[in-house]
Order: structure tokens, then sequence, then C-alpha cells
């Protein structure tokens, strides 16, 4: 998909493993948070794939953010170092941390200056987060990586930041293989003779996301990557896009209160932390 400053993103992606290169994966998720960019780096320099041919992303984590620029330019180089590249093609913060974050998006603006990071973006951001940044911002964020697939399908959301020119990238795409088994899914499965994780990513990828698709096996990786030679009609798609419910939505809120001050002096506290948020 094309971004807004003009770049291209890869549609479907994937995270640690070296497997995935050779099924045809390019485009590789990592953050400080999940500990895996010395993996990839080393994953990545020990196959024959030009970098020019790589889409390398990476986040910076809440403590990082806490603790202001110069953290955060540590930590963007210190990526650089493990990932075994000279630029990260994409870059995000991973969460927006009250009274942190616009910080450390500044210092996101100026690694792009210096052509350390291509595109930046940021990650979990809810409307009023956005807005926040917007005040400030000199460069608009490419990117919004969040939790995207049928059981969690924010729509004013998603309209919300589209309209704007963001794009998305579906992290959780595949519900962490937990509804696999859902009735509906399984019903669109049977009818396209398909894998249901291939419905779970064909559904994404028409919505126009990036997809995360991660797994462990290296033939559920190929199954997700064969996600390009079939289309879901009008009906199967309605039926996905009316599987949210309240409770997903509420567990939605819950985990966004938690996760925007985890690892900071502000853990378990209110501090910052907005009463009232876009959840839908």
């Amino acid at each position: 998909m094309k971004l807004a400053d003009g770049t291209q993103h890869p549609m479907l992606g994937f995270g640690t493993y070296k497997d995935a290169v050779d099924v045809g994966y390019r485009y590789f998720d990592c953050a400080q948070f999940y500990g895996n960019e010395e993996i990839v780096g080393e994953a990545l320099s020990s196959t024959s794939v030009p970098r020019a041919e790589l889409y390398l992303v990476s986040k910076c984590w809440n403590d990082t953010i806490y603790k202001g620029r110069e953290a955060v330019r540590a930590q963007v180089l210190q990526s650089l170092k493990d990932l075994k590249t000279d630029y990260l093609d994409l870059y995000l913060i991973h969460w927006p941390v009250p009274e942190k974050h616009i910080e450390a998006y500044k210092e996101l603006e100026q690694l792009q200056a210096e052509g350390k990071v291509k595109s930046i973006g940021v990650s979990n951001y809810t409307i009023e987060d956005y807005e926040e940044l917007k005040k400030h911002m000199t460069v608009q964020p490419v990117v919004n990586q969040i939790e995207i697939n049928p059981f969690l399908y924010r729509r004013q959301t998603i309209e919300y930041f589209e309209k704007e020119g963001v794009r998305f990238e579906a992290y959780r795409a595949l519900r962490q293989a937990q509804e696999l088994d859902d009735a509906i899914i399984k019903t669109i499965a049977d009818k396209h003779k398909r894998p249901a994780a291939q419905i779970l990513v064909r559904w994404a990828v028409q919505h126009g996301f990036a997809v995360l698709a991660k797994s462990s096996r290296k033939e559920r990786m190929a199954e997700n990557f064969n996600s390009f030679d079939f289309e879901l009609d009008l009906e199967d798609m309605a039926k996905l896009d009316d599987m949210t419910t309240e409770d997903n939505l509420e567990a939605y809120r819950d985990t966004y209160v938690k996760c925007i001050v985890r690892d900071t002096p502000d853990h378990g506290t209110s501090k910052g932390v907005p009463e009232k948020f876009t959840v839908k």
C-alpha cells in the first residue's frame, strides 16, 4: 500500500523467524518491547535478500518514551545496530504515554530528517491521542498500528484516521489463533475451501490494512502468505464486519488504560490516563 509520504508499504508482515524469508515475507515487525531485533538482524544478515527488498519496522517502548528524546534517539540507534542496517523503513511510538509521547514523536521527526528512519508513525493511538499530537507535529504519521480483526473492528476510529490519510497496520490480525474455530469464520472458510486464518488475513487485506500474521510453523507462514489469490464477497465481508461485540470493545478499553502507562513510573496510577476516549 502507498503511504502519505510516498513510500510503499508491504501488505503482509512477520516477526522473528528466518523461515519467513524463505516463504517470501519481506516486511518484518520488530520492537524494543519484543526483544526481537537482534534475532531478526542475525536472521536477515544470513540471507541473500538485498536490504532494499526488506521493509523493517520497529517501535520504542513506554519506559524509553517516558525518559524523553535522548532515550528515544539512543533506542533507535540501538535498533539500527541490532538489525544490522543503516536505516529503518518505519519507526513507531508504541503507546501514547501521557505527557511524554509528543516529545518522543518530535525526536522521530528529527531522526527522519537525518535519514535514519524513512517513515514515522504511531501505534495504539486513539482519535484523541492523534488530535493532541496533531497540534505539535510537523510531519504527519503515515501509519497507526493497532489491533484489527473481525472481533475488534473499530469503525469510527478507522474511518477517522483514513480521512486523515493515516494507514493501518493490523496486529493480532489472527487473534492469536484463539478464534479460528468461530462458527462464522469456519462457515466462510468452508465456502472458499480455505484455512480459517486465510479468511482473517483476506478480510484485513480487502479493507486495505497491512497485516501482521505471525506463526512459528513454516507451513502456517506459507498458508498466511497465500491469501492473495481469492476474494471474499460482499456477504462474507458484511458478516465479518459485524462480529465485534460491546464486550470486546470494553476489553480494548481496559487494555488501553493499562498499557499507556505500563512500565513507567506512573504504572498502577491514573496519572494522565484519559477518562474519556473513542473506543469504537
